[in-house]
This record gives C-alpha cells, sequence and structure tokens, in this order.
C-alpha cells in the first residue's frame, strides 16, 4: 500500500435539483494514475468539479494529503497542488500557447523554475514548442488537450485531475496523448486521476479503477482485474468474437456513448 495523496469519503453532491453524486468513497495513492469509468452521466465530471472546488458538497469530506478541503474556494485548492484538466480543454483562445502555459503558473514566482518547466512541457510535447506563438483558438483538438495538460503541469501539482482526455480525438491521438500520460507519470512521478468512457485507454494506463453508475461506484479494482472483469468487457469493452477470416475483434454488446 503506498502513501494516501487523495481521500473522498461518503461524498454526496448536487448538479442543480439533481443528487450526482451518492455516497461515493475512493482513493489515490501518490504515484498511481487511477481511472474512474462510467457512462455519460454517471456523475464522473460532477466528482472531479467537487473535489477542484467548483461546486461544493453536499455531504461528505475530501482529504489531501491529510487535510480536509471540502467547500475551499478553488483558487486554494489549486494553490494546495491539485489541477484540474477539464472536459473540452478549455484553452485560452486568443493567448498564445506560451501565454497559456505563463498562467497555468500563474500561483508561482521561481521563475528559472518555471522556464524549466516550460521547456519540460515542450520536450513532452514538441508541437507545442514549434506553435509558442500562434494563438490556442487556432490550434487542432488534440494540440488543444496537449496544451491543457501542459499548461496543468505548470504549477507542478501534486495530483492531476484529467476529464475526459480522450474526448473528440481520433484513436491515433488517443493513443499518443496516453502514452504520455503514462510517461509524465512513470518518468515525472505525476499523480493522475482521470474519467473516462474509453474503458480500454484508461485501463491500460491506469494502476486503478473505479467504476461509477448513476453516481454510485458500483465495482473497484486494480486496472488488470477489471479488464478481466466480464462486467467490463460486456458493457464497457465489448465481447471477442471471430470474424470471418479467422481474426479475433471486440464486438460491443451494449453502447452508452
Amino acid at each position: 500500500m503506498g502513501e494516501t495523496l487523495l481521500e473522498v469519503k461518503n461524498l454526496e453532491s448536487f448538479y442543480g435539483p439533481i443528487m450526482a453524486i451518492r455516497g461515493v468513497s475512493l482513493k489515490v495513492d501518490k504515484g498511481q494514475i487511477v481511472t474512474v469509468l462510467g457512462a455519460n452521466g454517471a456523475g464522473k465530471s460532477t466528482l472531479l468539479k467537487t473535489i477542484s472546488g467548483i461546486m461544493d458538497p453536499e455531504k461528505g469530506k475530501i482529504v489531501f494529503q491529510g487535510q480536509e478541503i471540502q467547500g475551499k474556494e478553488p483558487h486554494k485548492i489549486v494553490q494546495a497542488g491539485i489541477v484540474h484538466v477539464p472536459e473540452g480543454r478549455e484553452v485560452f483562445p486568443l493567448l498564445t500557447v506560451d501565454e497559456n502555459l505563463s498562467l497555468g503558473a500563474y500561483t508561482r514566482s521561481d521563475k528559472s523554475e518555471i522556464e524549466k518547466d516550460r521547456q519540460l512541457v515542450f520536450d513532452y510535447f514538441p508541437i507545442l514548442a514549434e506553435r509558442r506563438d500562434q494563438e490556442a483558438g487556432t490550434l487542432s483538438g488534440g494540440q488543444q488537450q496537449m496544451l491543457a495538460i501542459g499548461r496543468g503541469l505548470m504549477l507542478r501539482p501534486q495530483i492531476m485531475l484529467l476529464d475526459e482526455p480522450s474526448l473528440g480525438l481520433s484513436p491515433l491521438l488517443v493513443q499518443e496523448i496516453f502514452a504520455i500520460l503514462k510517461r509524465l507519470n512513470t518518468d515525472e512521478g505525476v499523480t493522475m486521476m482521470l474519467v473516462e468512457q474509453n474503458a480500454r485507454i484508461a485501463l491500460d494506463a491506469a494502476d486503478f479503477g473505479y467504476v461509477m453508475e448513476i453516481g454510485r461506484i458500483v465495482m473497484d479494482g486494480s486496472a488488470d482485474r477489471l479488464m478481466e472483469s466480464d462486467d467490463i468487457k460486456d458493457f464497457y469493452l465489448g465481447h471477442q468474437e471471430v470474424g470471418e477470416r479467422g481474426e479475433r475483434r471486440w464486438k460491443r454488446k451494449k453502447t452508452w456513448r
């Protein structure tokens, strides 16, 4: 068992009049990638927004590095070391790549270290170095996702919360971005909690996973164990069948997208 960095205890949160989070408990250990799987509307994004302070919980506790943070202002939670990379990327479209990265480090004053981290982002995402003077709104969707991740890294976060990083991207780009996330975790020690509908790519990258349905955790376990679960195969991965030419392929039995 590793050192627990983030723990959510019996969390309840409302999205308007709807209870979107219903007694959720989970934890993320330092150095892990933990994924939360679930269909659209399962409550995954609301969970991340509640952890990062965008939404206040109705009940429950959020403990980060041993301190309760539920109900704190979002900027205080950012200063504590929690970075939220939102669904849809939400870069600043009229600012350049460089300016977006600088905003990621707005709470920092160590200029030389900030420049080291900017170079680190460019090392992991070389296309951003090529486009550093380009307005973010003119980048492709994949490049904007890279920029959103890079902007989050500029804070030197203790944990990154990533909301649907595969959303709207081609399969090739999804593979590329998840490979970089895995490298950031392995080589730089970045702890991550990511929510995804793409169960296969998420479980390939993660150490541990939780499955949400209608605001509740209904299953959890190591990523390897979840990948082998019949329920996960049936509802998220499909089941294998043999094609006409003898090849093995996955066929979805139920689609929630």
